[in-house]
């Protein structure tokens, strides 16, 4: 296995780790809320399955009991500093990734959006890689692991940045101060400098080109050095207005892959 790849991989279960440790810490913190009293309670969220088999049903109900979903967590948090200190193996990352989808449902689906997502596709890239391992044919299983990962990341910036190309209110500069406006640390102070029209469109407009031409970046590792880091700028900053530190580490964890993706291809 080449050095860069060996490097693309351990970035990735780091990142990844850390990721689903900050994870894992808040779902700690709703275990009382995820309780038979809480507002989120299983015998209230149990009904989506409720058209299930009973052994399903069943499955979920145990699953969703304090002492259980409590291991659980612990487990996994174990689990995440294992894949932090030494690394992927076959049988940590069929765990994490079960695991992580056995969460999801209990939430719906979804607990936290694309975040969910980003980290569903981290861990299948790194879960190919794995399996390629166990199977004695690694290092394609690791590039495939790793272009997945580098893929779905590229893709997610372009289509959002497509979408506000697309959409006048983010083209005229007009949405970015009301998106901001509307932050969990909001409303945006009437004097910032994000009311001021020329700002909202440059910077509405910055973000879109940036996220549009992701693609321009495969052709020089060192364009993807500088789109990286506009993009720990760019989720530092959804962190700090609207609260969602899991964007930050879920989408940093797919750098790592996109770097990779970028040496290769250049």
């Amino acid at each position: 296995m080449n050095e860069i790849l060996r490097l693309a991989i351990r970035g990735t279960e780091i990142a990844c780790g850390i990721s689903l440790v900050i994870q894992t810490l808040e779902f700690m913190r709703l275990t009382q809320a995820m309780s038979d009293k809480g507002v989120w309670a299983f015998a209230i969220q149990g009904g989506d399955v409720s058209h299930a088999s009973q052994p399903i049903k069943d499955f979920f109900a145990f699953m969703a009991r304090e002492t259980v979903a409590q291991a659980h967590l612990i487990l996994r948090l174990i689990a995440c500093f294992i894949l932090i200190a030494f690394g992927s193996s076959l049988a940590l990352l069929v765990f994490l990734f079960l695991g992580t989808i056995l969460i999801l449902a209990r939430w719906r689906g979804a607990f936290n959006g694309g975040s969910d997502f980003m980290t569903i596709v981290v861990l299948t890239g790194l879960l190919t890689g794995s399996l390629g391992t166990a199977l004695d044919n690694h290092e394609i299983a690791w590039q495939a692991g790793l272009m997945y990962i580098a893929i779905h990341s590229a893709s997610s910036y372009f289509l959002s940045g497509g979408v506000k190309l697309f959409n006048g209110d983010w083209r005229s500069g007009k949405a970015l101060p009301l998106f901001l406006d509307a932050g969990i640390y909001g409303p945006l102070p009437r004097d910032s400098m994000f009311w001021k029209h020329t700002v909202a469109i440059v910077c509405s407009w910055a973000f879109i080109l940036w996220e549009i031409t992701i693609p321009l970046a495969f052709i020089d590792p060192r364009l993807m050095v500088i789109y990286c880091g506009i993009g720990l700028m760019f989720h530092f900053l959804v962190f700090w207005f609207f609260g969602l530190n899991r964007f930050f580490f879920a989408w940093a964890a797919t750098y790592p892959a996109l770097l990779f993706a970028a040496i290769q291809l250049a």
